[in-house]
């Protein structure tokens, strides 16, 4: 019985090991990352010349590229602004729309404030079908918070630096020369740097605390429950590159918020969060 059992535990060990050996290998080494990344290169500006004189290959090497540059993600574990701006660009370039914007928000987490990634996420926002506007309240808090909503999260860190560094700068000068820096000059930049670091803040706790997602299914039926059986939310559907914040998921349903304030149930599939997971879809 002793001899059965030792045996049983030294066979699951052994599966163990070879299991977890299996994962490993299945990790990219980073002489194959490289080479996926000048493949999926190179299969990108194949599909630029090419975009012209032959439509139909051009297609064919940006999904090409797309899965190489994904599995740099998925096997690869690489996270950088960079690989995401080139997994948007080449969705893009294939018209899906979804999976453009959910790659350009993901880079945008690592490099936000770029031009070439905000030009290029806005031209993607302005090819989606759907549009959704704000409403009245949302248009008044944007426009008297306008340096949260119109400066990036760069240019806000660059002002919050200087007023910090001026602020203790003059707060220092004052135990020598009190005349040359007057309380209202450091209250007013105590109040200008406060307003930065707050919206700093709040804008750091929103993206921890937010499960922010998009559609990436052609065309969404939303739901006013979590099933086929519920009636549709809304009269028309939605359609990919649509934005949202999940509030709950249950089964293989999300509860999502929509840009304009409304909320429904959307299948789980029909939607990519920006948080990685551990394998992405091959679009």
């Amino acid at each position: 019985m002793t001899r059965r059992l030792l045996f049983s535990a030294t066979r699951t060990l052994l599966a163990g090991i070879l299991f977890s050996a299996g994962i490993l290998s299945a990790q990219l080494s980073d002489q194959q990352t490289r080479e996926l990344f000048t493949e999926a290169s190179q299969l990108f500006r194949q599909a630029n010349e090419s975009a012209n004189l032959n439509p139909a290959e051009s297609q064919d090497l940006y999904h090409r590229a797309v899965l190489r540059f994904e599995r740099i993600v998925s096997e690869g574990g690489v996270r950088n602004g960079m690989l995401f701006y080139n997994i948007g660009n080449a969705y893009f370039r294939i018209n899906d729309i979804g999976r453009a914007i959910l790659n350009y928000r993901r880079a945008e987490q690592y490099i936000p404030g770029d031009p070439n990634l905000s030009q290029n996420l806005r031209s993607a926002r302005e090819s989606r079908q759907d549009t959704f506007e704000e409403g009245q309240s949302a248009q008044v808090i944007r426009m008297l918070l306008f340096w949260h909503y119109d400066f990036t999260p760069r240019f806000r860190s660059i002002l919050f630096g200087f007023l910090s560094l001026v602020f203790w700068g003059l707060a220092s000068l004052r135990f020598f020369r009190p005349a040359w820096a007057p309380t209202w000059s450091l209250a007013l930049l105590g109040c200008l740097a406060t307003l930065f670091f707050g919206s700093l803040a709040v804008e750091f706790t929103a993206q921890a605390s937010q499960q922010a997602g998009v559609l990436v299914a052609p065309q969404v039926i939303a739901r006013k429950g979590d099933g086929l059986s519920y009636e549709p939310a809304f009269t028309d559907p939605l359609h990919a590159g649509t934005e949202f914040v999940q509030l709950q998921a249950r089964d293989d349903w999300r509860y999502i918020e929509l840009p304009d304030g409304r909320q429904c149930w959307v299948p789980v599939d029909a939607a990519e969060m920006l948080a990685i997971a551990t394998v992405l879809s091959p679009g």
